[in-house]
């Protein structure tokens, strides 16, 4: 089916193929990446884009004697196809299959396990260090985004890798997206250089002519910084990576193969860092993703022809919910804020952009900067909002700590994707939260049960006069716009299914579902269960959970979370602060980093599902062993 790419096993059979035999290949790259997407789901958009650029690196570069990292790595899939993975792509992101990201334990050619944006640098920095350390003198290649330059921590790289002035080239992948639209200084400055691609030429030919002029002409040309500087600063493409120290190449044709690898010879004759400026398009090669690349950057299973997913779901999700019913606050009140840190649209923002455009607030990929944002929103009497996935709210801890909890100040935190995520994997299960927010003073910690409770938790977070966190996972939910809905009070969880006292089983957030199913499985078994939706992480409903836990044989905790500095792990204080010798069982995710795969999938493996949870519980009942403490998984 392939002419070229069915003979690639690995970067060196690259290597005598002719630029043309490239062109083709680079088309087939691209065939089969769209076929093979449709039915697997996973990053799209980024991937079409770097097909030349991953062909040149390959070509031009020994890996993996030579280092290549990827920043986030959602962009590696040309990377993995190239080096001998192409016939597993049928099970990428599949449970127990290739990943979506680079994996030191799937490839040599994997040099750093990446997920999280902007880290690129500094791994390859380290890199750098070590191998001049240990006298080797191999290549190391840091491949970044335009939108993964706009973090904080690739910054604090550039600064040093420039001052190192150790080899180390910075591949500048620059599509003017990350997943959404990218913002921001950086972001217009990185337009101005894709507009005046003439400054590396100019700067060359002024030098060569200066270096020529007799007698004088070398002493010139390293005594004229000055105005060397001014011709710099005119045409300004570079600047800020030459004054960081970097030697800048570019813009460059990013799907000119040709002109990549020039530029990467080029490249590894300069000494000391360099930034390769390389300019893509995102989706190239598919006009679905090209059109839309920010809904092609993930994708489900698709109809290659249409570009259409092959199942829809009319359901809402909980990102959903929560956008709308921000909507809804603000319409009411202006002193409502929202912040995201470059995703809209992944967190339900795109509809409050668009009716508050003055009042949303994009910050590019900066959680650190959208925490501390919203605090001296909150400071001046606002109220702000920031929806962002659980995992990436890991980024800006401190600050939360720091500058919202310390002062008491009223932001509320949105933790989207909580619990795991599935394909995606360990990168970007929400799997911590609880354990790294429930520990910090002054925060009230929620957790709804469905998008309906969602809802009334927005709203009962703005009239709050401290900080809020409501965590919420990935997928959809209902509304079921009813009367018959407790108001929601601090400190207050409810009862939502009580058949008998043999079980108290405490679910915290959707898993109530899981939590309904097995005790209505039971009582066919002669079993009765209570169901207790706590509602609160914290302050915890400690009245209600004592008044059944005292009632009850048995207790169970069931969360989409992590076991140690869990839920669970402080309801199993509680009891024992209070001296209630019960048996607690904690079901959770053991203490391992979970892989990826499907959610379903792996709720089973780990025992949560509906149906793990009904077998535990039949089995410990029948067993009728109440009589110790076992507060383990």
């Amino acid at each position: 089916m392939y002419t070229y790419l069915s003979k690639i096993n690995g970067p060196e059979d690259l290597k005598d193929l002719k630029d043309e035999e490239i062109e083709i290949l680079a088309q087939e790259i691209r065939d089969f990446l769209i076929e093979s997407v449709s039915k697997t789901g996973g990053h799209l958009a980024s991937n079409l884009g770097v097909v030349e650029l991953t062909l040149a690196l390959h070509m031009m570069f020994d890996s993996p004697k030579d280092k290549i990292i990827w920043d986030v790595g959602h962009q590696s899939y040309i990377h993995k196809i190239l080096s001998g993975r192409r016939d597993f792509f049928n099970t990428l992101r599949q449970y127990k299959g290739l990943s979506g990201f680079p994996k030191r334990n799937e490839s040599p050619h994997d040099h750093f396990d990446t997920g999280h944006s902007s880290t690129s640098i500094s791994a390859a920095l380290g890199m750098a260090f070590a191998r001049d350390l240990k006298k080797e003198t191999h290549s190391i290649v840091a491949v970044i985004g335009d939108g993964a330059l706009t973090g904080g921590m690739a910054f604090e790289a550039l600064n040093h890798a420039g001052q190192s002035k150790k080899n180390i080239l910075v591949v500048l992948n620059d599509n003017e997206m990350s997943i959404s639209q990218n913002v921001g200084g950086l972001s217009d400055y990185l337009s101005r250089i894709r507009t005046t691609p003439i400054y590396s030429k100019v700067k060359g030919d002024m030098e060569n002519l200066i270096s020529h002029i007799p007698a004088i002409g070398k002493s010139v040309v390293k005594t004229a910084e000055k105005a060397k500087d001014c011709i710099k600063y005119f045409f300004v493409p570079g600047v800020l990576f030459e004054e960081l120290g970097f030697t800048y190449i570019g813009p460059i044709d990013g799907h000119n193969f040709g002109a990549m690898c020039k530029a990467l010879k080029q490249s590894k004759n300069i000494s000391g860092p360099v930034l390769l400026h390389v300019l893509t398009k995102k989706g190239k090669g598919y006009k679905h993703a090209e059109a839309f690349p920010d809904e092609y950057h993930g994708v489900s299973p698709f109809k290659v022809d249409s570009g259409k997913p092959l199942s829809t779901s009319s359901s809402v999700g909980f990102s959903d919910i929560a956008g709308q019913t921000l909507v809804e606050a603000g319409e009411k009140d202006n002193r409502i804020v929202a912040i995201t840190a470059a995703m809209p649209l992944g967190t339900g923002l795109a509809t409050f952009a668009e009716r508050f455009p003055d009042r949303f607030f994009d910050v590019g990929i900066a959680e650190q900067h959208a925490v501390t944002l919203a605090a001296g929103f909150a400071s001046e009497g606002y109220k702000p909002f920031f929806p962002v996935y659980s995992t990436f709210l890991q980024r800006g801890y401190d600050q939360v700590i720091h500058d919202v909890c310390i002062q008491n100040l009223p932001v509320t935190l949105l933790l989207d994707r909580a619990g795991i995520v599935g394909n995606d994997g360990e990168t970007h299960h929400g799997i911590f939260d609880i354990s790294f927010l429930s520990c910090v003073p002054n925060l009230t910690f929620m957790a709804p049960r469905d998008g309906k409770e969602l809802k009334h938790m927005i709203n009962y977070a703005i009239k709050q006069n401290g900080p809020v966190a409501i965590r919420y996972p990935r997928g959809n939910t209902e509304v079921i716009e009813t009367d018959d809905f407790n108001e929601i009070v601090t400190g207050r969880g409810e009862i939502v299914y009580e058949s008998g006292k043999d079980a108290l089983i405490i679910a915290l957030g959707p898993m109530y579902k899981k939590a309904l199913d097995a005790c209505k499985r039971l009582e066919k078994r002669g079993i009765y269960s209570t169901v207790l939706n706590p509602r609160f992480i914290k302050p915890m409903d400690e009245f209600l959970i004592l008044q059944y836990a005292n009632k009850c044989k048995r207790i169970y905790t069931i969360e989409d979370h992590i076991k140690h500095g869990g839920f669970g792990s402080q309801v199993v204080s509680l009891l024992n602060e209070h001296n209630i010798m019960k048996e607690v069982k904690i079901l959770a995710y053991p203490d391992v980093f979970i892989e990826h795969g499907d959610i379903n999938t792996l709720m089973e493996y780990y025992n949560l599902s509906s149906s793990k949870l009904y077998d535990e519980i039949e089995k410990d009942l029948k067993s009728k062993k109440f009589n110790r403490i076992a507060m383990t998984r």
